[in-house]
């Protein structure tokens, strides 16, 4: 996708637990479990539409929207194709953060 687009992607992945620190993150979803509280989620879209139509005091107004494409599962990316990938780790935790740059 770096390469179609052009642009950098950055990924950082944050150890368990740390989502708890982000105040927007957490304030949200106590609004969200209120909103479908006692509500029957009976399918996928049910619960999108549910945490879509949260909307919290301070004017924060959630959008979800269900993604119906089909993934492939079980691909393997080989060494030679990891390597041949423009990454530019970052300083903390450089295994899991990192920002993927475009090869051309």
């Amino acid at each position: 996708m770096s390469d179609e687009t052009g642009m950098s992607i950055t990924v950082c992945n944050y150890p368990p637990g740390i989502g708890k620190r982000n105040k927007i993150e957490h304030r949200l979803f106590s609004f969200i479990s209120l909103n479908w509280k006692g509500k029957p989620k009976v399918n996928y879209q049910t619960v999108v539409s549910l945490i879509g139509g949260t909307r919290t005091r301070g004017g924060l107004k959630v959008k979800a929207v269900l993604d119906t494409n089909q993934c492939e599962t079980g691909v393997e990316v080989s060494k030679e194709d990891i390597g041949q990938l423009r990454l530019k780790r970052h300083r903390v935790h450089p295994d899991r953060n990192y920002t993927l740059l475009p090869r051309t």
